[in-house]
């Protein structure tokens, strides 16, 4: 199972599974699809657009599952990054955890 990863304002995860959909946040809406990471660009994400934001979540979701719509695209530097062109299902996330901020105000990752 090759798993990627979604950071997500709390409120907006808590509304997701409320609603049994995540639709993206406003800059996913905005792009057309939800961001994902991989466990190996997921922190660079973070710091990069999430540095020092407070009550964030941290989904994973099997790739695999989210079938025809997730398409891998370059970035700007080239590397490959998830893309997934249709609402989310919450059911298919394999977990949400809380994504907390050391005494630097830097995420603490679980273990990926």
């Amino acid at each position: 199972m090759a798993l990627i990863y979604k950071i997500c304002p709390a409120p907006l995860w808590r509304e997701a599974e409320r609603r049994g959909a995540f639709d993206g946040s406003p800059v996913d809406i905005a792009d057309g699809f939800i961001h994902f990471s991989t466990a190996g660009q997921v922190a660079e994400t973070a710091a990069k657009h999430f540095a020092g934001q407070h009550d964030l979540v941290l989904v994973a979701v099997d790739a695999e599952a989210l079938g025809a719509a997730l398409k891998w695209e370059p970035s700007r530097g080239g590397a490959l990054f998830p893309h997934l062109y249709e609402a989310l299902d919450v059911r298919l996330a394999i977990k949400a955890v809380p994504l907390p901020l050391d005494a630097d105000d830097k995420h603490i990752f679980p273990a990926l």
